[in-house]
């Protein structure tokens, strides 16, 4: 029960993150030690348990997909994602203190940069390649400018397989693809009302491209481990073009809400409060995230 309580929490702290344009739930489960094990557990959705389920061996079709880790795990995101969209609406918040919301994930981020460079150790040539190839991809990623779209359920539907393969790629924010796509908003109104036309096939194209993405993480993961973690280490530097706390937002009313169209980072010229506040709140994310991977490192159990 108390690791359940544990892994719905990190749930929780990954459905956060998923909301907010620009931070990528993969890097929060990085961040708090379960990646690894949240791809073998989707990977283990096979013809195995298909086949387990087939027989009734409900016992060992849940151990094969790692329910115990899984079922708290989906629950802590989906209350995350109820909490910030119909309690307190994150949406709303990044648009009225962006700075102080963004300095507190740019912590985040870099801090998991360091404990990813700590976990490849020497670099090499090499690395330094793929590094600089990641990083330029994850530039190009929160450099798209946004199109318009259809709001139809074939759209809905690639909208999820897309949003949901960012999601799970640390350092790529499966809510900015959907920014992208012009279905943010479209979407997490669609979660706060509980519209089923639209959640529905969002979700199917959400569990088809996770199905297919998943297999080629750990695939790569298992034969180039290091190489993998550079190029997802430099998506993560790439990404915080997109967090970094000042920045000179554009925004358009859309059905009377605000959205952000463009952002151009900047250095503050007169230091005001709320600025210094941003500074500190990096520095949380900072202490935070190395906190965590202290703990992680002295309890090596997973999940």
């Amino acid at each position: 029960m108390r690791q359940a309580v544990v892994v719905l929490a990190k749930g929780f702290c990954m459905g956060a993150a998923d909301v907010v344009p620009g931070v990528s739930g993969g890097t929060m489960a990085f961040i708090l030690g379960i990646y690894q094990r949240l791809l073998e557990a989707i990977r283990a959705v096979d013809v195995r348990l298909l086949g387990l389920l087939w027989r009734g061996s409900v016992r060992e079709a849940a151990r094969h997909v790692d329910l115990e880790f899984l079922l708290p795990l989906a629950l802590g995101i989906f209350a995350a994602l109820m909490f910030f969209t119909r309690v307190v609406p994150l949406p709303s918040l990044i648009q009225t203190h962006p700075q102080l919301i963004y300095g507190l994930f740019f912590g985040l981020i870099l801090a998991s940069i360091l404990v990813l460079l700590q976990e490849v150790g020497r670099v090499g040539w090499d690395g330094a390649l793929v590094l600089a190839v990641g990083t330029g991809l994850g530039l190009l990623i929160v450099n798209l400018v946004p199109m318009e779209t259809p709001e139809t359920s074939l759209f809905a539907f690639l909208s999820g397989a897309v949003a949901i393969t960012a999601m799970i790629l640390p350092g790529i924010s499966g809510s900015f693809i959907l920014l992208i796509l012009r279905k943010y908003t479209y979407v997490l109104d669609a979660v706060g009302r509980l519209d089923f036309a639209v959640l529905l096939p969002f979700a199917l194209g959400a569990i088809t491209g996770l199905m297919l993405f998943t297999r080629l993480l750990v695939w790569l993961l298992h034969r180039f481990y290091r190489m993998t973690l550079m190029l997802i280490t430099g998506i993560l530097i790439g990404s915080l073009w997109m967090v970094w706390p000042f920045q000179e937002r554009i925004y358009e009313t859309v059905r009377g809400k605000q959205r952000l169209l463009h952002a151009t980072p900047i250095w503050p010229g007169h230091w005001a409060g709320t600025d210094w506040v941003a500074v500190g709140l990096v520095a949380v994310g900072l202490a935070l995230v190395m906190a965590i991977h202290g703990m992680a490192r002295s309890r090596p159990h997973p999940g």
